[in-house]
């Protein structure tokens, strides 16, 4: 279906592609990855005809059609099911000869080509993608141009879905959409019959919708079995394996240099070390595999606050006094709550986001917050904040302008900001460097509670991953919203449901609320929704929570006092085995020896004892 050879493609003196080749047949899924800026976005534009290559060619079935996502919203008056349906050409052109032409012949010709392309079925197909990527009913029949730029761009993806080429080009498809839409574009690509070439940083996108991978990597493309789980492993392995061949190389001509230097100057050996110096010169040095930038982002330590941190009794909000978007919200959230939104765009999670970072006002209600609590709040529009003529230092220093400019500087390391990044204009940095700035200025005062809303838009997978570890190991609590399943697999322990007008908790996993949106597109999820969230009354919620918390302080103490007694009893084992390793205890008394020995194996016992007492500890406060 699509055959790539030694494409070489070059763009301002820099070379992105050489040598680059590969063969994809037809139907095949395959994910597209690589460092930001490696090229990815331009193979796909290669491949689709929009630029032409230095080198090399790009052969595709005959008469197969490539279909690439438009970088440009569309824009018009028609309504959104037109612009869906008008991307289809051939049904279009087919539809105006029937009005043109009055030759019976001509008629039936083209009624049989309308039948081929299932015209037929082509305003159910064009409202079923509008409705899986948000698009109600009555939204599909509004123009295009009263909506906004990112909405329009989901009627650009609804457009090219429906076309269905034999190729399907889709670069970061989940850019503009929710967790529902993008759960909705996994099923779709999964049961997609044509050929798919998937630039993502979604990893489970990549994990259940693609059989390979393909990594761009040095101007080249190598091809990976399996989804993105599988690729990581396959390259662990590969430098570990080449870490090994370089370190016995490197001690191979080690060997051969002492020889050399050893036997140069002897008449006897000087042909031995002759041959042993060609022998040097033919080593060819093995290259180390290259490795993904390690930026790490850690978020300070907030100050500890009893709980609750915020909490929500009979609270209504909106844009207008009188039109809430979410009313009679009853919620609650303590230091160790990690959260994840769940919900359609347009629902209210970034309203109830707002409200939670006390960027919006309750209407009615009551919201009771800890007097010293502070919030950080990464917004989806937040880098529209940003001043692109100033320096991420600058920034910092207008928010804190009493600060010393080493604090600020070892604030904005955190964040993989060194001296050079820090003092680089805003407009200069790519979109994960910006997205890692807006990072690093919602936490400069170390809040205890993170609202977070679509963090991950412009992150690469490796800094989703660093993300995740700094989410993880933050102390205060965390409030999600997201498209990216993995990252609310990984960080969210409860799950909120913003639906009809009010927030409830989920009762599930994100399992659960796959199934539950499956069930609903088809006619059947509104009550099984009603009754996988149904919240017990406030009284009872509250009575739950303090049993809860009752329940858990014991068990908190115990994985406590364990952990504790696992650290001391490692250190003694250390100790023990410290006293084994050293030669001079060999040379006093045997029953000094056999005491430690004796001691080791006890306290190896109570540390395994120990590890139990914790693992068992941990379960139980999961279950509770």
């Amino acid at each position: 279906m699509l055959h790539i050879e030694d494409l070489t493609y070059r763009v301002a003196g820099r070379t992105l592609l050489s040598g680059a080749s590969l063969t994809l047949a037809a139907g095949r899924k395959v994910g597209l990855v690589g460092r930001n800026g490696a090229g990815k976005s331009t193979l796909l534009r290669l491949i689709a005809g929009e630029l032409a290559a230095d080198g090399g060619r790009i052969t595709r079935a005959r008469r197969a059609r490539v279909g690439l996502l438009a970088q440009q919203a569309p824009s018009g008056t028609e309504s959104l099911i037109a612009a869906v349906l008008a991307a289809d050409r051939e049904r279009t052109r087919l539809l105006a000869r029937l009005e043109e032409d009055a030759e019976p012949a001509a008629i039936a010709e083209a009624h049989e080509e309308l039948d081929r392309i299932e015209a037929h079925s082509a305003e159910a197909r064009a409202a079923a993608i509008l409705a899986g990527l948000g698009f109600d009913e009555e939204a599909q029949a509004r123009p295009l141009d009263s909506l906004s730029g990112g909405w329009r761009m989901r009627v650009a993806l609804a457009a090219l879905l429906f076309t269905r080429p034999e190729v399907l080009l889709l670069d970061e498809p989940t850019n503009h959409l929710d967790l529902e839409s993008t759960l909705w574009l996994e099923s779709f690509l999964k049961g997609y019959r044509g050929t798919v070439l998937l630039v993502s940083h979604e990893r489970d996108l990549l994990n259940r919708v693609v059989e390979a991978i393909v990594h761009l990597e040095d101007g080249r493309l190598t091809l990976y079995a399996g989804g993105y789980d599988a690729f990581e492993r396959t390259r662990r392995e590969a430098r570990a394996r080449i870490a090994r061949e370089r370190s016995r190389q490197e001690a191979e001509a080690k060997r051969i240099r002492a020889f050399i230097d050893r036997f140069r100057a002897k008449a006897t050996k000087a042909r031995q070390a002759q041959s042993r110096l060609k022998a040097l010169s033919r080593m060819t040095p093995i290259a180390p595999l290259a490795t993904d930038s390690a930026v790490t982002l850690a978020f300070p330590t907030p100050e500890p606050l009893a709980p609750p941190l915020l909490s929500l009794d009979r609270v209504a909000v909106g844009y207008a006094p009188d039109r809430p978007v979410l009313k009679n919200l009853g919620l609650r959230i303590d230091p160790d709550d990690r959260i994840a939104l769940l919900g359609a765009n347009g629902n209210g999670k970034s309203t109830l986001a707002r409200l939670l970072a006390g960027r919006l006002a309750p209407s009615a209600g009551e919201i009771m917050r800890h007097p010293r609590l502070g919030v950080g709040y990464f917004a989806q529009d937040q880098a529209e904040e940003l001043d692109l003529a100033a320096s991420a230092l600058d920034h910092l220093r207008r928010l804190d302008g009493e600060a010393p400019e080493q604090r600020l500087r070892d604030h904005l390391g955190r964040f993989g900001f060194g001296k050079e990044l820090a003092e680089a204009r805003a407009d200069e940095l790519s979109g994960g460097e910006r997205a890692r700035l807006l990072l690093a200025l919602m936490s400069r005062a170390a809040p205890g509670l993170l609202v977070l809303d679509e963090p991950t838009n412009h992150l690469d997978l490796v800094m989703r991953e660093a993300l995740v570890e700094a989410l993880n190991e933050f102390a205060g609590a965390v409030v999600l919203v997201s498209h990216d399943s993995h990252l609310i697999e990984l960080v969210a322990e409860r799950l909120w449901l913003v639906d009809e007008g009010t927030v409830r908790p989920f009762e599930g996993d994100l399992e659960d609320y796959r199934r539950f949106l499956i069930d609903a597109r088809r006619g059947m999820g509104e009550r099984a929704g009603r009754k996988a969230t149904l919240r017990p009354s406030r009284r009872d919620e509250r009575r739950a929570a303090a049993e809860a918390r009752a329940a858990l302080a014991p068990l908190r103490r115990k994985a406590e006092e364990a952990e504790a007694e696992i650290d001391r009893l490692s250190r003694a084992r250390a100790g023990i085995e410290a006293r084994l390793a050293d030669p001079v205890l060999y040379r006093g008394p045997a029953e000094e020896i056999t005491r430690l020995q004796v001691a080791l194996a006890e306290t190896r016992r109570a540390l395994a004892a120990a590890e139990e007492a914790w693992l068992a500890a941990q379960e139980a406060m999961e279950e509770t």
